[in-house]
């Protein structure tokens, strides 16, 4: 594995929550991303336009915080245990879909099949059967 980062997912409050940890982390965001800004989400109500689909912080070189605004209708009511998912990047197709497959299989769920993804890299989302939410990557496509 590359990378292994922690991505959260809040109610609607993403950008404080990052303005915060900016603060704490005494870094600065490398990557904001709204809904609206972004060409392949279709049907993105107009009050969720101006939510943030994804937000980068670095704490370390290696180490980065990274999170969404949970948008109704776009992804699952947030709740405790569903607001964060642990996102590790591979070093090659072959590990990413080893990984996946592991995570995903044996009572596990895949919640977004790996693939490459409209906005780059392959990527995909899975459960595992301990209730762990994942996201596993390359950083471009496969």
């Amino acid at each position: 594995m590359q990378l292994v980062h922690i991505y959260l997912n809040f109610a609607g409050n993403t950008e404080e929550a990052f303005k915060f940890y900016e603060k704490v982390f005494g870094t600065r965001i490398a990557m904001k991303q709204t809904f609206g800004d972004t060409p392949f989400m279709k049907g993105v109500p107009e009050g969720a336009k101006n939510k943030l689909m994804h937000i980068q912080l670095p704490i370390t070189e290696m180490v980065h915080l990274m999170g969404s605004d949970a948008v109704e209708g776009l992804s699952p009511p947030l709740k405790a245990g569903n607001n964060f998912h642990v996102s590790v990047v591979a070093n090659d197709k072959a590990e990413a879909d080893r990984v996946f497959q592991a995570l995903s299989g044996d009572g596990g769920k895949v919640t977004m099949p790996i693939a490459n993804a409209p906005w780059g890299p392959y990527f995909g989302m899975c459960v595992d059967r301990f209730g762990t939410q994942w996201m596993v990557s390359l950083p471009t496509p496969a």
